[in-house]
């Protein structure tokens, strides 16, 4: 027999929790389903030495602050300290390890389906983020390059990648954040696929989220469109970048036309190489949501706000600019989760 709640959050992440406390406040019967064992989302995962994009100050969910950090841009341990503090504090009613499989239309309901448990929800606000879903570009001779391809989420330290020569694609906050990394124990090559655009020094998270709330109220009044946070640049300039900038080591390469057994390769030009690392991305993570049929015929999920058009008590929160401006940012899921909240509509 399902549980029947008002909402069903699916996913525990930076999203999930914004939405459980703005669902708190307005007095929802809800549940916020993880598919992780503990508490922080995706930071967990991610390697020790990233930095958030601004400073603590500048990165909280709603209704309490992040604790300061003393060097300006915290580690992603300081973010899950701060997680898992954030839902304590709220007694957010969060199940996990949950791994939701499908949510699918019930009458005037949903079903949320979870291995051999069930609930029955009035509206889902799906939160899963997309850390799940990394995006590994088709490149010829990948098959054949013998060695090491890894992406993202798979690096932890620079160590294991001493003495070797490294190649790290991308051209973002992650790849140059590797970039800087890597480079003080490996020979590495950093390629992207048009010349990396580096945000002024001094530029960091706060001032990317104002521009892009900016660029949405600009589009929302019917005025010309701003540019928003792209005509900035892609790359905040955190005191690592700054200090690979200094001693050189931020200079890339166009990208490669394709992988050779033992290395890259611009037509004729070769370049040897043990390790190809992939900074190229992530997609949203929507397998659950197949059985709602939402793609559109760009593989897109067409929404208003936060609401998706083919299924109306269905919001999404938190995969990026489509769900809100700044949504895939702690500072910035928190205004978009409360107009998630606010647009919910039991009574339909």
């Amino acid at each position: 027999m399902p549980t029947s709640v008002d909402v069903g959050v699916v996913g525990g992440g930076q999203a999930g929790l914004a939405a459980g406390y703005y669902l708190r406040r307005a007095g929802h019967r809800f549940v916020i389903l993880d598919d992780q064992p503990a508490a922080g989302g995706a930071w967990p995962r991610m390697w020790p030495s990233l930095r958030l994009f601004s400073p603590s100050q500048f990165a909280a969910l709603p209704g309490w602050p992040m604790p300061l950090w003393r060097d300006g841009f915290p580690p992603a341990s300081h973010v899950v300290d701060y997680l898992t503090a954030y839902e304590q504090r709220y007694d957010l009613p969060i199940e996990r390890p949950v791994r939701v499989s499908a949510v699918r239309r019930e009458g005037r309901n949903l079903l949320v389906e979870a291995e051999n448990r069930m609930w029955r929800a009035r509206r889902v606000i799906s939160a899963t983020g997309t850390w799940q879903q990394p995006f590994w570009p088709i490149y010829p001779g990948a098959r054949t390059f013998t060695g090491r391809q890894l992406h993202t989420v798979d690096y932890r330290t620079p160590d294991e990648f001493a003495g070797a020569d490294v190649v790290v694609v991308g051209g973002g906050n992650s790849a140059a954040q590797l970039v800087a990394e890597i480079s003080t124990v490996a020979s590495t090559t950093w390629v992207t696929t048009r010349p990396p655009r580096f945000l002024p020094d001094g530029v960091d998270g706060r001032a990317l989220f104002e521009v892009a709330s900016q660029r949405a109220a600009a589009l929302a009044a019917g005025r010309p469109d701003p540019g928003g946070v792209a005509a900035l640049g892609d790359i905040v300039m955190v005191p690592e970048v700054l200090a690979a900038r200094e001693r050189g080591a931020l200079t890339a390469q166009p990208m490669f036309d394709h992988l050779t057994p033992d290395g890259i390769a611009w037509g004729e030009r070769r370049q040897h190489a043990d390790v190809v690392l992939w900074a190229t991305g992530f997609r949203p993570a929507l397998a659950h949501l197949r059985p709602l049929r939402l793609r559109g015929h760009d593989g897109a999920v067409p929404t208003a706000g936060t609401r998706a058009l083919k299924e109306p008590h269905l919001h999404l929160l938190g995969y990026g600019d489509w769900t809100g401006p700044g949504s895939a940012t702690i500072l910035g899921v928190g205004r978009t989760a409360k107009s998630a909240v606010a647009e919910l509509d039991l009574d339909d």
